[in-house]
């Protein structure tokens, strides 16, 4: 297989996910997914190492590219097995993201995989949006271990009646399996009708070079990287349950051949859903180092070989079960791209941007009266950090999700919600020579009771400008005039304004 023959391979199997992510999206019922693309879809092989991924969420396909070959390996599979989780503990991220795993056999061999993840904004938490302020697991919706949603293509339908009675709009809810299980069967359709028009063993030698070239290209980066250790500490704000200034500490051991990333010292398990699985750190350190290799790099196994990733179990970084960690993979994978990216900063000064606005903004809302019940989740996005390359970008999402607004006109047709203000935060970037994106100001009026939680950060630390940049202004999450803190659940009145206003980037060198 020649460079050419390689290339049009790539990109073959990378269509093949892209084309299931719009099968999803078309597919689905809930907003969260077919209008803010809260979803992934990815290839593995046979051994559950990563082939493919169509450029949706870093942070779930990072994690699914950590945790895949041990989910894979456990299982008995069989030609139309769709295995569904969302066990953070057993390879998921958190509660909302639900994943289904598909094998692919060909004349009774296992080839392949096709996944896709998508989040539920209702997973049957006691508060609307599937994402509280809480202390345990259980506390955060239903979990979902390692389980067949489909056995020789029959679909459980006691298992999905069952996990759909635990929602508020159970039509909803099952519109939206149905969605990833369609997803799925047009990934295996096509990935079948590639792998036999090549061959097996063909396909197979196709993913070795596929691999050994993406190393390659790894390799290249680290070859730009000078060696030696680098550190760096920041901050999460607070947990929503008294701990507060949770450091997060980091140590990047850059060889020749390596690089080892080393979370040691950063803070212990808390109690609040700040926490996160070893899986959750691995994709945020996945995506800091794809950032820096070149654009053309196949997104698979072998771009990630010569990564390692440590932290202590029981800290924040690698929890143990059953700590609460809804939070962990928006909030806390955030914050692990910003101290990456602050350590690296002392390696290569002139390729790393400043802090940009380091939060999802989550906001989840709904209402649990009788005939009146919806749910509701978005991230908010904000401002992007400047760099030696020029200004950064204003409200949008950045780093480790990859999702859209909510459009007004989708909002307000489909709850009970006006917004009142949608616009640039002005001056919310961090000065210097090149200044910070500005965040976002987004207020909701309430048009009957709502039960409301917010899951923020960089309310309290302000994202940090580089090489003499000043750091971006911080966010603020108001009710009426009333600040609330960074991660709170409440209860608001009709005719309440809740306004999120979000940090802006960190400016990047000294000002004029």
């Amino acid at each position: 297989m020649d460079a050419i023959d390689l290339s049009i391979f790539s990109n073959r199997i990378d269509a093949i996910c892209e084309e299931m992510g719009v099968v999803l999206r078309r597919s689905a019922f809930s907003p969260n997914i077919m209008d803010r693309l809260d979803f992934s879809c990815a290839i593995f092989d046979a051994n559950g190492h990563l082939c493919a991924q169509a450029a949706h969420i870093p942070v779930h396909l990072g994690s699914m590219a950590f945790a895949m070959s041990s989910i894979v390996s456990q299982q008995e599979w069989q030609h139309g097995d769709m295995l569904i989780l969302n066990d953070p503990y057993l390879g998921g991220t958190h509660l909302p993201d639900i994943t289904l795993i598909a094998p692919l056999f060909i004349k009774e061999k296992l080839c392949a995989f096709v996944v896709n993840r998508a989040h539920h904004a209702d997973i049957g938490a006691e508060t609307p949006g599937s994402m509280p302020v809480t202390k345990e697991l259980s506390e955060e919706g239903m979990i979902i271990h390692p389980t067949y949603l489909l056995r020789g293509n029959l679909i459980d339908e006691d298992l999905l009646q069952g996990m759909t009675d635990k929602t508020k709009h159970p039509r909803q809810s099952r519109g939206d399996f149905i969605a990833q299980i369609s997803a799925n069967r047009i990934g295996l359709e096509r990935l079948m009708r590639l792998i036999e028009n090549m061959t097996i063993p063909a396909f197979e030698k196709a993913l070795i070079k596929l691999n050994d070239y993406a190393q390659r290209l790894s390799l290249s980066m680290l070859k730009g990287l000078p060696c030696g250790t680098y550190n760096a500490e920041d901050y999460m704000d607070d947990d929503g349950l008294g701990h507060h200034q949770i450091l997060i500490k980091v140590r990047v051991d850059i060889h020749e051949d390596y690089i080892d990333v080393d979370f040691d010292g950063s803070a212990e398990q808390v109690a609040g859903n700040v926490n996160c699985p070893l899986s959750v750190t691995a994709a945020a350190v996945y995506y800091v180092f794809r950032c820096l290799m070149p654009d053309y790099t196949p997104a698979c196994h072998g771009s990630f070989r010569l990564i390692e990733v440590k932290a202590p179990q029981g800290s924040i970084l690698n929890a143990n079960y059953p700590a609460a960690v809804a939070a962990g993979n928006v909030e806390t994978s955030t914050r692990l791209v910003d101290v990456l990216l602050l350590a690296l900063s002392k390696a290569i000064p002139d390729q790393i941007p400043a802090a940009s606005h380091g939060s999802m903004n989550n906001l989840a809302m709904g209402s649990a009266v009788v005939g009146e019940s919806w749910d509701y989740y978005e991230t908010i996005g904000g401002g992007m950090g400047a760099s030696a390359k020029g200004n950064g970008l204003h409200a949008l999402q950045t780093h480790m999700t990859n999702t859209l607004n909510t459009p007004l006109e989708v909002l307000e047709a489909r709850y009970p919600l006006r917004l009142r203000r949608y616009a640039i935060r002005a001056h919310s970037g961090g000065d210097g020579q090149h200044r910070g994106g500005n965040g976002i100001i987004r207020e909701f009026e309430f048009m009957q009771p709502t039960e409301v939680t917010l899951l923020t950060e960089r309310r309290f630390n302000t994202p940090w400008g580089l090489s003499g940049g000043e750091a971006a202004a911080s966010g603020i999450n108001l009710l009426n005039d009333t600040i609330l803190p960074p991660k709170v659940s409440l209860h608001v009145k009709k005719g309440d304004c809740l306004t999120i206003e979000t940090p802006g980037g960190g400016g990047w060198g000294k000002g004029k």
